[in-house]
Formats: structure tokens, sequence, C-alpha cells
């Protein structure tokens, strides 16, 4: 078994304190993204010919470019902010969705191809008004005929809404935790500052014993 000679050895020392790494606390951060810079792909999460394949990056590029994380941990916190987002904005589009399939239904029943009875003439005002109040109508009467064949699809929608909204609060909540830990740990110690707790007694530092 080969074995290193101490020439080898003080070798190997001198090469190791050539390489310091970053010392700036910019360097710092920097370095501390390198391992997760090709973790996070928002092609991943994104839903294939219906949104944009960039989606989730966009989001992810503007929290870090507005909260500026200074390690690994408070960039994991805003991509699950982005993630969070970007699921918000989709369940968004799932309400107008529904609300289109309301319409359709009012307008030609799926059964008996049945079409929409407008309102009344005698709630009819100008014509702009009357438009306006039929579409409103024409909404409320598809997501009434909605729910009476199926009552469980808007009451899932609320509930996947309630969902991403707790989603989207907690992982706000997570990187609110992060930032004072992180911004603590990295502060300097002054020189004239004491690395150990003062003693009890007396008000003196005291270093602790070994």
């Amino acid at each position: 078994m080969a074995t290193t000679s101490a020439k080898q050895l003080a070798a190997n020392r001198a090469n190791a304190k050539k390489s310091t790494g970053p010392c700036t606390p910019e360097g710092k951060a920097r370095s501390s993204q390198n391992a997760r810079k090709h973790c996070f792909s928002g092609i991943d999460f994104a839903i294939v010919k219906i949104e944009e394949k960039e989606a989730i990056a966009h989001l992810r590029a503007d929290l870090i470019a507005t909260f500026q994380p200074a390690n690994s941990q408070e960039t994991f916190a805003l991509e699950r902010i982005a993630i969070a987002q970007h699921n918000l904005l989709r369940i968004a589009r799932l309400e107008a969705g529904l609300g289109t399939a309301a319409l359709n239904n009012a307008l030609a029943n799926m059964e008996d191809e049945t079409p929409f009875v407008p309102l009344h003439n005698e709630l009819h005002v100008d014509a702009v008004e009357a438009r306006e109040q039929n579409r409103a109508y024409c909404l409320a009467q598809g997501f009434d005929m909605m729910n009476r064949r199926n009552s469980a699809t808007w009451a899932l929608f609320l509930r996947y809404q309630a969902q991403a909204e707790r989603h989207y609060l907690r992982a706000i909540e997570q990187f609110e935790r992060l930032k004072p830990l992180s911004r603590h740990q990295q502060q300097p110690i002054s020189p004239n500052e004491p690395i150990w707790p003062a003693a009890e007694q007396g008000g003196r530092a005291e270093p602790p014993v070994t």
C-alpha cells in the first residue's frame, strides 16, 4: 500500500492554500448557488400545449432579482414561491374554463340541445345593459346546471383553490423564516466582541473551561 511522503504532503498543503475559494460576501453568495444552478427547470412544471414552458422560470428569475437570496436554501424557498405563484395562475385559468363550460351548458343543453332562453322582455332596459344582464344570467344558469349534474365539480375546484393559496402563503413564510437566520450567519464577528458568553458573576466574559 503506497504511503504519502512528507514532501508530497507538504506540496499538497501548499496547493490547498492557493485555492481558498471566494472571499467576499458577494462571491460566497454566488458560490452557494452553483450546486443548484442547473437543478431547477420550469419546463418540468408546465402543462404541455397549454402553458408557456418557461413561465415558472420567469417567475423564479423575478423573485431572485427582487429578493437577492443569500444561499441555496433561500433560493429553494423562492423556487417554492414561484411554483406556488404559477399554480395560483393555473387555478385562475381553470376557473375561467369552468365559467366557459357553464356558459356553454346554458346556451345549448348537451343532452337535448335545448336553446338558452334569454331574460324576459320586461327585465330588459337598453341594448347594452340587456346584453350584460343576459351574460350574467347565462353564466348563473350554466353554473346551476353544472352543479345539478355534478355538485362535486365546483366543490373540488374551491378545495383546490384553497390548497393552492395555502401553499403560496407557506412558501412565503418559509422564506421569511430563512432570511433572518442566513443574515445572522453572515454577520462577521467584531474583533472586540467576545466569542464566549459572559460569566453570570461579575459581568466579566471568561473563556470556557477545558
